[in-house]
């Protein structure tokens, strides 16, 4: 973490249901409201609505946009990276975050579960993919309910990752 300040990732699809809409922007006011900055895609849907919902409560979002114009990034984005990547942004959006939290999605938040992961870091999931391997009980995900349990348990695991850290 950059000086004590969680930053976490929200993935979810650009295409999102409404209850998933929903449920990012509570997300993003929740997550606010607890000094975490937001890191996304920095397009629409569930991206979108987190940003909104931060905003709207004071705090800062990150958007790590596919394309090379930062114009392309929803309003509700403070800081744009135009990275010119297409989907391999998805590692970049992982990468900046301490933590990861899947609303939903498709198959761009697949690989950014599967990303996160890889490169060990914790990912919370509401109503999310679920992973299983032959001879493994589970998966990775600690799987919560509400946006109010995702934003505790995302600051909780950067909180956690970052004095293990050190």
């Amino acid at each position: 973490m950059t000086a004590g300040v969680p930053h976490v990732a929200v993935i979810g699809a650009g295409a999102a249901a409404h209850a998933e809409l929903v449920m990012a922007e509570e997300l993003g006011r929740e997550l606010a409201t607890r000094g975490a900055v937001v890191v996304c895609g920095g397009l629409g849907g569930v991206m979108e609505a987190v940003c909104r919902g931060a905003r709207e409560a004071g705090g800062r979002t990150i958007g790590i946009l596919p394309g090379d114009d930062r114009g392309h990034a929803n309003p509700y984005v403070d800081v744009a990276v135009a990275t010119g990547l297409g989907d391999a942004r998805n590692l970049l959006v992982v990468r900046t975050a301490d933590v990861v939290v899947a609303v939903g999605g498709e198959l761009g938040t697949l690989s950014e579960i599967a990303f996160a992961l890889l490169l060990g870091r914790p990912v919370v999931g509401i109503s999310t993919w679920e992973l299983s391997r032959p001879g493994r009980a589970g998966d990775d995900i600690l799987r919560v309910a509400t946006a109010r349990e995702a934003a505790e348990a995302a600051v909780a695991q950067a909180t956690l990752r970052s004095t293990t850290s050190e």
